[in-house]
């Protein structure tokens, strides 16, 4: 029983500090582009200047 009264806390400590960064990720919008992502990596990248 005594264990119960570390775990319970620090489970919705953990569960809100995940909330938390997830919603900061939303704020932060990291998931407008996930098709632009995705496709990016099919395409070549220009060479740098004064090569080629």
């Amino acid at each position: 029983m005594n264990a119960l009264l570390l775990l319970v806390p620090l489970a919705l400590f953990l569960g809100l500090l995940a909330l938390g960064l997830f919603l900061w990720t939303l704020r932060a919008r990291q998931y407008d582009d996930l098709d632009g992502a995705a496709a990016r990596i099919l395409f070549d990248d220009t060479p740098p200047r004064g090569q080629a």
